[in-house]
């Protein structure tokens, strides 16, 4: 993708950050946030910024060729503390922001939804079977779809909607700032490294298809690049189980510190999850490049600086 003007909303934010740095390597970039759980400091200089939440009425979208739509309330937690706010942002925010792009001649869109309306499962998840909203947060991520579906079919646009798998950095990677909000590799990596013990829902045993934020990041350019149309997953078709993901990071640090086993606090929970990545594949070549191996390495390098 060379030379276009890029809009990415949430674009200080972990993933925002991360999309809005690699592209600004060869586009021009303006990154909007409120900054309720991003900070400009994940910025590179190449990369403008804008103080500015999703539900305003003068969005920088005038001369956009792309908008990648990532700003959102991320967490059922989130969403439980004030469903009301939590549509605002994730729904109303949505269409907010396509249709300023649209108005502005913009007609190529790409927004994150999420993987956790496909349930627990221990099979890969296609994006063809049938999903339900359980929780606030993922009828918010649904009503998105929906609303992707009408500039779709009304106005002609291209949206491509990404279910994103247990995305993952290490701190220091745009995730610091997110404390309880942060991603649990980085969260268990950090602990461990500080001779803390993290704590695992239950037994440990459930699964996530960690899938690296650069794999991430990679997909989300093809699908803007392909002017994809519909839902895709980002995973890798690969999952491991906290207790693995503890043992991985003890190994990788040279420690030996003992989860902490407690009661699951939440009413709703995945236990299993585990992306099938063909559609996305097929589509445009892509699969993930970072094992879990590798990016849990990657995460706990700092700590052996």
């Amino acid at each position: 993708m060379q030379n276009k003007r890029i809009l990415v909303t949430g674009g200080a934010g972990f993933i925002g950050s991360n999309l809005a740095n690699r592209l600004a390597e060869d586009n021009d970039v303006i990154a909007v946030d409120d900054l309720y759980l991003g900070t400009p400091e994940n910025l590179s200089s190449d990369v403008e910024f804008v103080d500015a939440s999703v539900l305003d009425d003068d969005l920088p979208t005038e001369d956009v060729d792309v908008l990648y739509h990532l700003a959102a309330l991320s967490s059922y937690k989130m969403h439980e503390e004030d469903p009301t706010t939590g549509a605002r942002v994730n729904i109303e925010g949505f269409v907010n922001a396509v249709e300023q792009a649209r108005e502005d001649d913009c007609d190529t869109v790409v927004y994150a939804t999420t993987s956790s309306i496909y349930g627990s499962r221990t099979e890969p998840s296609p994006e063809s079977m049938e999903v339900i909203a359980r929780t606030g947060y993922e009828a918010s991520k649904l009503a998105r779809e929906r609303y992707a579906e009408y500039f779709h079919h009304h106005y002609d646009m291209s949206l491509a909607g990404m279910r994103f798998f247990s995305v993952y950095q290490g701190f220091g990677g745009a995730e610091e700032h997110k404390g309880e909000y942060a991603n649990t590799v980085a969260q268990f990596a950090h602990k461990i490294a500080n001779g803390e013990r993290p704590e695992l829902f239950g037994d440990g045993s459930q699964t996530r298809d960690f899938t690296h934020v650069d794999d991430i990041v990679r997909g989300l350019v093809l699908a803007a690049e392909h002017q994809l149309q519909g839902i895709y997953n980002l995973g890798t078709s690969e999952s491991y189980s906290f207790n693995e993901m503890v043992s991985m990071i003890n190994d990788a640090l040279g420690t030996d510190v003992e989860p902490a086993y407690i009661e699951n606090p939440f009413e709703v929970y995945v236990h299993d999850t585990m992306a099938d990545y063909t559609k996305m594949h097929e589509a445009t070549g892509w699969e993930p490049e970072v094992s879990f191996k590798e990016g849990v390495e990657r995460v706990c390098e700092p700590y052996l600086q």
